[in-house]
């Protein structure tokens, strides 16, 4: 199998999206990566540090329709799906088309809307289909919510609960960048001029053929083994309230896969597993109590320090 196609598109998505994000090529391989899977974004950071920039990159980088959506109190599901409104000229009702009706959905500050408005986007994300007034309409492929949050300031937010956070398939973080990176970003031209002049470096029709590439990927009996040794694992801590779910299983082996594709391999390694792993599990588990900033990461480390590693017979 060529994969040739996985290698080169990333590349160009790296370096289109880098000249917005500088020294964040990881973070930006996991957000293609999740694309790929047909998965959601959360991305979760304080303020400032280009979340909404990057997602505004990656979204031209890939083509398609692309809609933003500011989060706020106020905002009703209506605002999301669409309405039904009497046009006098025809005399009949019409249906007028919501932001998510588009490919790339940018859901600026999520936890800024009433969970009412935050439960409208469960059926979209989920079932890949909307319902107004009875009426289902399933929406267009390729289709993907990238949300960001600021998980410092809590005044006037409403926290997703953990029904809604297991839909994302990562959740990601930027972090600051380095002194030599963030010296050359604030001498540069506006980061929104650079936005503004990117281009579709790959087309719906290249995403489309690596998506039905990824089940090709093989997963040895081992390594399919590992997976749920690590799943296994967050269900039997004592110190976990909620461990991983079954869609959180699935998230796992499917982005190994795509993992393995981007660096030109036909089947999934251990390396893969513990790579996209934090990303993965991290938001799907609870800890019994209060749980401090960092303990999670923690606690991933440790759980993939602890299970054992299958070291032969990988490839099926």
């Amino acid at each position: 199998m060529d994969l040739s196609l996985f290698t080169d598109c990333k590349k160009r998505v790296l370096e289109n999206c880098g000249k917005v994000i500088v020294g964040k090529d990881d973070v930006i391989n996991l957000v293609f990566t999740c694309f790929l899977c047909s998965g959601h974004v959360l991305l979760e950071d304080v303020p400032g540090t280009g979340k909404t920039m990057l997602l505004r990159a990656f979204s031209k980088t890939i083509g398609g329709k692309f809609k933003r959506i500011q989060f706020t109190p106020d905002l009703l599901p209506s605002d999301l799906t669409g309405i039904n409104f009497y046009n006098q000229k025809t005399g009949e009702f019409q249906f007028r088309e919501g932001p998510l009706f588009s490919n790339i959905i940018l859901a600026d500050e999520i936890n800024r809307a009433t969970p009412r408005t935050q439960s409208s986007l469960l059926e979209a994300m989920e079932e890949r289909q909307i319902s107004v007034d009875g009426v289902t309409t399933v929406l267009q492929e390729p289709f993907m919510v990238m949300a960001t949050q600021n998980p410092l300031e809590s005044y006037g937010t409403f926290p997703l609960p953990e029904a809604q956070i297991d839909r994302f398939f990562m959740k990601l973080k930027l972090g600051y960048m380095t002194r030599e990176q963030e010296l050359s970003v604030i001498c540069r031209p506006s980061t929104s001029q650079i936005v503004e002049e990117l281009e579709c470096v790959v087309s719906l029709e290249e995403i489309a053929k690596m998506k039905s590439m990824i089940p090709l990927i093989s997963v040895s009996e081992e390594v399919a083994g590992y997976i749920m040794d690590i799943i296994a694992q967050t269900r039997q801590a004592s110190m976990l309230m909620l461990g991983v779910s079954t869609r959180g299983a699935i998230a796992l082996y499917k982005a190994a896969q795509v993992t393995a594709a981007l660096n030109g391999r036909d089947f999934v390694i251990p390396e893969d597993v513990r790579y996209v792993a934090p990303h993965i599990l991290g938001h799907r588990i609870a800890f019994n109590g209060v749980a401090r900033a960092g303990d999670v990461e923690e606690y991933i480390t440790q759980l993939l320090d602890q299970v054992t590693t299958p070291l032969e017979n990988v490839r099926s």
